[in-house]
């Protein structure tokens, strides 16, 4: 079998292969926050493709931290029954359900990409009054105000639970408000979260200690991380950020705190980071914290062909893959990857006519 389709267990938790969907931003909810027709689909095609785990995207645990009306939140009952006929579905395919939970910080209110005309705007929150580029600038939290967030952090991931997903992922990356609190950039605090390595730290582990209060201990926890800003410390950017070596650290620290695996990306924090974006340019940062730590880890970014997956999974540099704009292009990748690594093709009996060499007309 090849390393791409071994299953991984987590807990008590067993995921079918390591071609996982990476969760994406589809701004097809309505104006309150629950998933629609657009996000069935979105993931049965997945599910009938072949991954492993599909991952709901990054859904909001406040109306304030979403980027537009049109995110997904989880914060009411209705938002979290509105994913069981989706969680269903997956899991009649074979396949893992799991959601990101996320607060987007000063990046919040920036509506729809495509948008033709301005969506709603309201005053963001981060850990201090520091603009993102151009935004405008969010309000500083108060100490109180953190607490709140934490609360609604541990409030959404009972509500996950009580939905029936497996995993649960916590997005501490891409600049978002547990970002904020981690990186120097956009972190200028003076009182027990801001400062030190180890203050800047103490927002994100509150929130993993009050999530994993309320999930499961039979189902894994992961962590988004940025694992550098692309500022200094890892580039001659004289700018200072979040690096390498405190994402080594928090890592352990995660550990201990009841994350299973780690989600590594990068970048996020400031608008013109210089980045070398080419084929798998985050996977060192994976296979790192996987071997300094012994922490799991997931690899994303630009990953796209079976053999490439295949190397990264085959040589413990991560222990699986997260498709993104790749597994939009084309939601049968994981089927592809089977037939172009000699594996059995997972499909549904429906589909069993296209599997078949000897069909041609039928």
């Amino acid at each position: 079998m090849s390393a791409l389709f071994e299953p991984l267990t987590l807990r008590k938790l067993t995921i079918a292969n390591r071609i996982w969907m990476s969760p994406m931003m589809q701004f097809a909810s309505d104006a309150t926050g629950v998933a629609t027709d657009w996000h069935f689909q979105h993931f049965a095609a997945r599910a009938l493709g072949g991954v492993g785990l599909a991952m709901v995207e990054a859904t909001s645990v406040l109306p304030d931290g979403r980027a537009s009306d049109f995110d997904l939140g989880l914060w009411n009952d209705d938002q979290a029954d509105s994913h069981r006929r989706i969680i269903d579905f997956l899991h009649g395919q074979g396949a893992a359900a799991g959601i990101q939970l996320v607060h987007g910080g000063r990046k919040a209110s920036t509506g729809r990409p495509w948008s033709t005309e301005p969506d709603r705007t309201w005053q963001t929150v981060a850990p201090s009054a520091v603009a993102f580029g151009d935004s405008p600038s969010p309000v500083a939290l108060s100490v109180g105000e953190i607490a709140d967030v934490v609360e609604a952090f541990a409030t959404s991931a009972a509500l996950a639970r009580d939905a029936g997903f497996d995993v649960l992922e916590i997005h501490g990356a891409h600049g978002y408000l547990i970002h904020e609190f981690l990186s120097p950039a956009a972190n200028h605090r003076v009182d027990a979260y801001g400062g030190s390595s180890a203050n800047r730290m103490r927002f994100a582990i509150e929130v993993v200690d009050a999530v994993r209060q309320e999930w499961p201990e039979d189902r894994p926890l992961f962590f988004r991380v940025s694992a550098t800003d692309w500022l200094s410390g890892d580039t001659d950017d004289p700018r200072p950020g979040w690096t390498l070596e405190e994402t080594v650290e928090l890592a352990s620290i995660l550990s201990e705190h009841g994350v299973d695996l780690v989600d590594v990306s990068t970048g996020g924090i400031v608008p013109d980071a210089r980045i070398p974006v080419e084929p798998g340019y985050q996977v060192r940062f994976a296979a790192e914290v996987r071997r300094r730590t012994g922490m799991r880890t997931a690899a994303v970014g630009l990953i796209t062909e079976p053999g490439q997956a295949e190397r990264i999974v085959g040589s413990g540099d991560a222990d699986a893959v997260f498709l993104a704009r790749e597994i939009l292009r084309n939601p049968n990748w994981a089927q592809r990857a089977s037939l172009e690594l000699g594996e059995p093709v997972r499909h549904p009996p429906n589909y069993a006519r296209a599997f078949q060499r000897r069909s041609v007309s039928r």
